[in-house]
């Protein structure tokens, strides 16, 4: 079924937006996202794994000749570091790393070059804007006195390992193993990271912290880049589990109904709210219970399966069996969205995401039953004549669509649910770590690394 829809998100993407961002499947035309500058074509690099895995290999192969031909980086215009990372750098190391055809190395690594410029401050932590052709950045203005969002800094270490693996260039490793430093080197209140630091004093913002948005997969790389490292990295481990720790303690709540929710936490205070972006985190506990301290190993499976449950309940008590944008336990409520503008659902991924991983660690039916509820749901509501719409209200009896397919629903949405019908052997997490965006990056054994350097 993921690959019928698929098909139906890819067919009306080539249909009416071929080489723009996105499309506007209500109105049948390209949308273009300020995220990305004037870089086009964010759907097709977004896709490439996951046309690749499903074996759509026409549409492949169309692709592959879009990026050959039109993918250009020339381009005078401020983009998003991590947005372009993510997808675009990511996207196209994964379809190196499954195809092998090398014009997607090439195009990962020129980008690559085009985004160092942006760790250009005092500290080495990057800026979130930059200009590819002036090679100047700057951060978010709303972002707390000029700092940079640690979700956002924090998310370029796998791919920038596997540049410098590719290019046989240290530089891209190095720009990313500085981060750490720094944030090494920072008293962290109570063991947490807040969400905001200052790239030119190295200091702190504003004391929040999220595993939501602006939080959310700074931690799930530093489990990552352990795994990735084939447990080598001994530092991101420690990093990762400290941090768990600290996690626990301060935001991880149980509602009096019994749900297991992750708050957001504001200078000391609790926020009793998690985001749909936070749903995540069910998958990263259950995928770093392997290598947590030996009597810990089921605590971090049951933390898993018990984000799970609660993001399933905020699936499960709206209309549409769509999660909201973000769900709160308190005034009565529990998973449940009470403010207009957080009721909204754009295709997002993460609550499928913690159920492919907790189907693959636990085999427990449930996952696939949960994950073919939100199928249903998303063929529903969300699909329409012209692709798939995100969804204004997921407590309304009639659908307001809000007119985009994300390019995320194809990399990650559609990707997640396939794996969860497959077999564990398809992408098995011994040999394959997926970044942030789905783009599975393959382990990098001992003996591959001595072998590049032996090479070089």
């Amino acid at each position: 079924v993921s690959l019928q829809m698929m098909k139906h998100a890819w067919d009306n993407y080539k249909r009416y937006a071929w080489g723009l961002n996105e499309l506007k499947p209500i109105s049948k035309q390209g949308h273009s996202s300020n995220l990305f500058g004037n870089i086009q074509g964010a759907t097709i690099v977004d896709a490439l794994d996951t046309l690749y895995i499903m074996e759509m290999k026409e549409e492949f192969k169309e692709a592959k000749e879009w990026v050959e031909k039109n993918l250009d980086f020339n381009v005078n215009a401020e983009i998003s570091v991590f947005e372009v990372n993510i997808r675009f750098v990511g996207g196209l190391l994964s379809a190196y790393y499954l195809s092998g055809e090398e014009v997607f190395r090439k195009k990962a690594v020129e980008l690559g070059e085009k985004l160092l410029p942006a760790f250009n401050t005092p500290t080495g932590i990057p800026w979130a804007l930059l200009n590819i052709k002036s090679g100047i950045g700057r951060n978010w203005p709303w972002a707390s006195g000029g700092s940079s969002i640690l979700a956002e800094f924090g998310t370029l270490h796998l791919e920038f390992v596997h540049l410098s693996h590719l290019s046989g260039n240290p530089v891209f490793a190095e720009k990313v193993m500085n981060i750490r430093k720094v944030l090494n080197r920072l008293d962290k209140p109570e063991g947490l990271y807040p969400n905001y630091l200052n790239p030119s004093s190295g200091q702190w913002g504003q004391h929040h912290v999220s595993i939501g948005g602006l939080g959310d997969s700074f931690y799930e790389y530093l489990l990552k880049a352990w795994l990735m490292s084939d447990k080598t990295d001994e530092d991101g481990k420690k990093m990762y589990y400290d941090a768990v720790q600290a996690i626990e303690t301060h935001l991880i709540r149980k509602s009096s109904g019994g749900l297991t929710y992750i708050a957001e936490w504001k200078g000391g205070l609790l926020e009793h709210k998690m985001g749909h972006l936070t749903c995540f985190a069910g998958g990263m506990f259950a995928l770093g219970a392997d290598g947590a301290p030996s009597d810990k190993t089921g605590h971090h499976i049951e933390l898993g399966a018990e984000i799970a449950r609660t993001c399933h309940e905020s699936y499960d008590r709206t209309r549409m069996k769509l999660g909201p944008e973000a769900f709160r336990f308190d005034g009565g409520v529990e998973a449940i969205a009470t403010r207009q503008n957080e009721k909204y659902y754009i295709l997002r991924p993460e609550v499928i995401e913690t159920y492919m991983y907790m189907w693959r660690l636990t085999h427990d039916p449930k996952y696939r039953e949960w994950g073919w509820e939100a199928v249903e749901a998303l063929e529903k509501h969300c699909r329409v004549d012209g692709g798939y719409s995100g969804i204004r209200d997921v407590y309304n009896n009639h659908e307001s669509h809000d007119d985009v397919q994300q390019s995320f629903f194809l990399s990650e949405t559609l990707k997640y649910l396939y794996l969860l019908f497959s077999e564990d052997d398809l992408l098995p997490f011994e040999h394959w770590v997926f970044n942030t965006e789905a783009h599975p990056l393959p382990v990098l054994h001992k003996d591959d690394v001595n072998n590049e350097e032996n090479q070089n």
